[in-house]
């Protein structure tokens, strides 16, 4: 009989943050990037109540690298039936630490506790543990759900990227990142999952 493999920290983690259970939360995180890739899920969690306002955060446009503006993105929200009054535009972030940060602010100062991401499947792990890096860091009991895009396939280019070239080229950016100390490390994404779990 063969050994049993353990399943590292690692594998762990991307099992919960890809798993996540969704729960009522104050607001949709929408991560600029990915063309018109991501508003649809955010609208889905929108029109199925799972919260009440949006967040687009970003303020880049780089139309190669798949970073449309708020502009171009907001009136497809708009015709799906969400009110402009609950959409809001975090536009000072460049990169995800940035969205980390500028949008757990926000969330502190309108005392929004409960927080679902969105980000294309790819990009998900690198921001999921960015964000709950910033709320770690500041000691802050805001709950972080992750709700990825789905089926968005792997092997067409997008024009911006091949999404299984990204996916490998996120978990350098991972490791790269962490190094940094701009990542939650997966440990503690374990012990959040827990956490999180059982309030």
């Amino acid at each position: 009989m063969g050994e049993f493999l353990v399943m590292t920290e690692r594998e762990k983690a991307i099992a919960f943050i890809d798993n996540d259970i969704i729960k009522p939360s104050d607001a949709i995180i929408l991560l600029e990037g990915d063309g018109l890739n991501r508003y649809p899920k955010a609208v889905e969690l929108y029109n199925s109540n799972i919260a009440s306002n949006i967040v687009f955060s970003g303020g880049i446009t780089d139309y190669t690298y798949g970073s449309f503006p708020f502009s171009e993105v907001l009136p497809y929200m708009l015709e799906a039936g969400v009110p402009a009054q609950v959409i809001f535009h975090e536009d000072k972030s460049l990169n995800t630490r940035e969205q980390a940060i500028e949008v757990i602010k926000l969330s502190v100062e309108k005392n929004w506790k409960r927080l679902v991401l969105v980000a294309s499947h790819e990009h998900q792990y690198r921001a999921y543990l960015t964000f709950l890096k910033v709320i770690l860091d500041i000691g802050n009991d805001i709950i972080l759900y992750n709700a990825p895009v789905r089926n968005l396939g792997w092997f067409k280019d997008l024009g911006w990227g091949i999404r299984c070239e990204r996916l490998e080229q996120e978990f350098i950016r991972i490791e790269k990142y962490s190094q940094l100390g701009h990542l939650a490390t997966y440990k503690e994404a374990i012990e959040y999952q827990q956490w999180k779990e059982l309030q």
